[in-house]
């Protein structure tokens, strides 16, 4: 079993929503959505190419996927996550873009934000302590040898290469798609997506996602608003 520490917006936000039924899963509950047609993509179409992401749900890594540190219980986890989100106050990134990274398409900030920033590098460190050490086969996953030597040493320490000054807020829309593909694949999360980017996304939470068992998909344990008056919901 792994957990991840991601941010999400609230299950009844809009845009958590839509983007829940183009991967065709809602990490809350983990409820199977059918694909649907989408600009000139089939409904086959948007299922082959939100495959890998589907996987994961509608996120954005903060604590990537972690065993449980020996002594740490699932409970001490949770409760940890409550007091960091108490603790932190809620803000908003301005507007998020669509833009392809690696191959695969994401949604980005449109601006840098150092806000942002500084707190995925405190998600990290706070939860540190409760992240078993990567095994040799986990390292290996990663394929070090495509890293850089900062970034190898990113994953020594903190178990995942593109943290602090590699890291870079980025909610998956799809798998790796090819370049002659691009336009049509663009133009249908675009016309799904409608006009829910012109609007401030808050991030107003933290969600634990597991993976009850190998490969199987990640669904969120529990969300925990930011702030005093934080109460946390459990999926």
């Amino acid at each position: 079993m792994r957990y991840a520490i991601y941010f999400t917006p609230e299950h009844d936000d809009p845009l958590c929503r839509i983007a829940a039924g183009w991967l065709g899963r809602d990490a809350f509950g983990g409820a199977a959505i059918p694909a649907k047609a989408h600009g000139e993509l089939s409904a086959a179409e948007v299922a082959f190419h939100t495959a890998a992401a589907r996987r994961y749900g509608f996120h954005a890594t903060l604590k990537a996927p972690f065993r449980l540190a020996d002594g740490v219980s699932e409970k001490a986890l949770v409760d940890a996550v409550d007091a960091f989100s108490a603790g932190t106050e809620p803000f908003d990134i301005p507007r998020l873009k669509l833009t392809q990274i690696d191959g695969f398409f994401a949604l980005v900030p449109e601006e840098q934000l150092p806000e942002l920033n500084d707190f995925a590098a405190e998600v990290v460190k706070a939860f540190e302590p409760h992240r078993a050490p990567l095994s040799d086969a986990e390292l290996a996953r990663r394929n070090p040898d495509a890293l850089t030597p900062q970034e190898c040493r990113y994953l020594s320490q903190w178990g995942y290469p593109y943290v602090f000054d590699a890291f870079r807020f980025h909610m998956t829309m799809t798998g790796r798609v090819a370049a002659e593909e691009a336009p049509r694949v663009r133009a249908a999360i675009e016309q799904c997506l409608g006009n829910v980017l012109d609007k401030p996304v808050p991030v107003a939470g933290l969600a634990i996602f597991v993976e009850p068992t190998a490969g199987a998909p990640f669904e969120v344990l529990s969300y925990h608003a930011l702030g005093k008056q934080a109460e946390r919901k459990t999926a």
